[in-house]
């Protein structure tokens, strides 16, 4: 087996059976690879499967056909250094914001006083460190969000999975919480597969964006972005940006018919 990349998906197809026995195949024949450490968007029309494969490499559900590698183990082994952050926080509204930090590691009965200074000093990284016996409720949208990467991350998970993250918040917030996973991903380092329907945001994030077709979700792009780190919001305004920007809505257009 391959240990050279954090994911490998080889030929991976995704079909789910109805009770009347009718088949409806979501993803079809997708290949790619991860490196360590990288950060890859995917970007697809809304029902093109991307969602379906981020918990196909979860291991929250098994592929059809193909094989899915975690660091060079099939994901079917049950691999713990794996957190995944949903369209919305979930988080538990009776517990304060460290407690919800720390379950995950009560989970495995992880839960020590050195993991509860690490939940501290995630929730100091992301301006929440006073707010950390505060409940959910009495947080903004942006910040219940900060509180499920803390608890995505509370675990030290060498592959972090984003489904949409962002996708709730308004559009001011949605641009703070851009530069926010960049600082916490390149300050922990892991490998990050980041869902989203925001075509700038999946160039400005990306070392990768990688383009799902129409379902069957495919894979019919896969572009290098190649832009400094850390980037700023000078980057969003360079003809770098508009140009992969650009050629990523051409072949989702092409897709959808309308190119």
């Amino acid at each position: 087996m391959n240990n050279e990349y954090a994911i490998s998906v080889n030929n991976v197809g995704k079909t789910y059976r109805s009770r009347r026995g009718q088949e409806n195949t979501v993803l079809e024949g997708l290949d790619f690879h991860v490196e360590p450490g990288r950060f890859v968007s995917i970007v697809g029309q809304s029902g093109s499967g991307k969602t379906t494969l981020l918990k196909t490499v979860s291991g929250l559900q098994e592929p059809t056909e193909g094989e899915i590698l975690v660091h060079g183990r099939p994901i079917q082994e049950g691999i713990e250094d794996i957190a995944m952050v949903f369209q919305s926080p979930v988080l538990l509204p009776w517990r304060n914001n460290l407690d919800n930090v720390l379950l995950p590691l009560e989970f495995r009965g992880a839960r020590t006083d050195e993991a509860r200074a690490y939940a501290m000093e995630l929730l100091e990284m992301v301006g929440l460190g006073g707010k950390a016996k505060n409940y959910s409720y009495e947080l903004s949208g942006g910040m219940q969000q900060r509180v499920a990467i803390c608890r995505a991350l509370v675990s030290r998970p060498k592959l972090l999975l984003m489904d949409e993250p962002f996708g709730a918040l308004d559009a001011m917030t949605r641009d703070s919480m851009n530069f926010e996973i960049q600082r916490i991903w390149q300050t922990t380092g892991c490998s990050v597969l980041f869902v989203t329907h925001s075509i700038p945001e999946a160039v400005w994030l990306g070392d990768r964006v990688v383009v799902v077709g129409d379902r069957p979700g495919r894979i019919i792009a896969d572009i290098p972005i190649d832009l400094p780190r850390p980037r700023g919001k000078e980057h969003r305004y360079s003809a770098d940006f508009s140009g992969y920007t650009s050629e990523i809505e051409s072949h989702i257009g092409v897709v959808a018919g309308i190119s």
